[in-house]
């Protein structure tokens, strides 16, 4: 764990975030999972101070590690990370649009965020192992 200094203060601030495509629908395949990967330090690169730890994109849903200095909201740099991957990846990959034909969508507009704290290294082996973990959704009995 490494503590960070700003000009007025000293912090740890790291985030474990999830979030998913619109609808829950299976389109993080390989390929876009890649190109995800690939815009993300660009995207931070704009916010300076913050930076990617740790991600692992699952068919149909993301899991990220990041630290966010207290200058930023989660909410504006989860917000900024959302539209510009999804407005990239909406170019990138044309079938995009025929999947959400009614709407220029990706995301869903919600997102889970939580501290990550001390406990670093057990949401870190979680993050990473979250694909053999996850076995799906659930099946109700009715």
């Amino acid at each position: 764990m490494e503590i960070y200094k700003s000009g007025h203060g000293t912090y740890f601030a790291e985030y474990h975030i999830v979030w998913i495509p619109k609808y829950r629908r299976r389109i993080l395949k390989p390929d876009v999972a890649a190109y995800i990967q690939q815009l993300l330090p660009g995207i931070f690169a704009g916010m300076p101070g913050t930076k990617l730890v740790k991600i692992n994109i699952i068919i149909d849903h993301v899991h990220m590690i990041a630290l966010i200095p207290p200058k930023y909201a989660v909410c504006d740099v989860v917000g900024r990370i959302k539209g510009k991957t999804a407005s990239m990846l909406l170019k990138k990959f044309e079938w995009l649009s025929r999947v959400y034909w009614k709407e220029k969508v990706v995301w869903s507009p919600g997102y889970f965020v939580s501290t990550v704290g001390v406990n670093e290294a057990i949401i870190l082996r979680y993050v990473e192992c979250q694909q053999q973990q996850d076995s799906g959704q659930a099946k109700l009995d009715f």
